[in-house]
């Protein structure tokens, strides 16, 4: 049997950790065949800390939620060091990039990495308060990886 995916890496932020696991509880053998993955990709390219970091997968849709979360994730990187990784869906990519813009402080560490694993790929790692200052667009057709950090 095969589970496959089509982007990403499959059960990571991906359905399929559940067939993943009856595989398991079955005893079959599980083997993981995957090329490059944009998680660990934008770490890299980041320039935040790559010695601990947490994946979050995606943030809250509504905005109240997702605002409080934002600070939860900032506290917990600046306080611990630990780089925060979490996606969204491409067509909520501006959205995001916004709520970040507006509810990060001001030298937070913020990198967004879009279509990774595309010829096209970009990154950009910056304090918020150069993202602000630099007219930067978001495509919101390609998937993209976000990291807060110091």
């Amino acid at each position: 049997m095969g589970l496959l995916s089509e982007a990403g890496m499959q059960a990571v932020a991906d359905p399929g950790s559940s067939v993943v696991r009856a595989a398991h509880d079955l005893g079959l053998e599980v083997v993981s065949l995957i090329g490059p993955v944009s998680l660990v990709l934008a770490l890299a390219a980041s320039g935040l800390s790559g010695q601990d970091f947490a994946f979050v997968g995606y943030l809250p849709q509504d905005a109240t939620l997702r605002k409080q979360r934002i600070r939860e994730l900032e506290s917990l990187a600046l306080k611990t060091g630990q780089t925060q990784l979490f996606i969204e869906t491409p067509y909520r990519n501006t959205v995001l990039l916004q709520a970040l813009l507006q509810t990060l402080q001001q030298n937070t560490r913020l990198a967004v990495g879009s279509g990774l694993t595309l010829a096209q790929a970009r990154i950009r790692s910056d304090t918020v308060k150069r993202w602000i200052h630099k007219a930067s667009i978001l495509d919101n057709a390609t998937p993209s990886v976000f990291a807060i950090g110091r």
